[in-house]
């Protein structure tokens, strides 16, 4: 997200509306329902953390221990037994 100047954006009457109730602040304007995005749609975290956890749980059932796993991917223990949970329900 990016800010943009309210005088390049909004009419004068408006600017000084807005300034009633807050002078020289910032603003989050939120966006409309219908154009929200779930979190990491925009980056590829999301598809990125979905190929690492599944390469957590094919190690872990491959053999390798929590605490191996936790020290290769740097999470926690209980970061690790959370992935694999999540992912074992996911295996049918």
């Amino acid at each position: 997200m990016r800010y943009e100047k309210a005088q390049n954006i909004l009419p004068e009457d408006m600017i000084e509306l807005i300034q009633e109730y807050m002078d020289g602040g910032y603003l989050y304007i939120p966006r409309k329902d219908k154009n929200k995005k779930s979190w990491g749609d925009n980056t590829g975290v999301k598809d990125e953390l979905k190929i690492r956890n599944m390469e957590i749980y094919n190690k872990y059932n491959a053999g390798k221990s929590i605490k191996e796993l936790s020290e290769i991917y740097y999470l926690t223990e209980t970061s690790i037994r959370r992935i694999i949970r999540e992912q074992k329900s996911y295996d049918p």
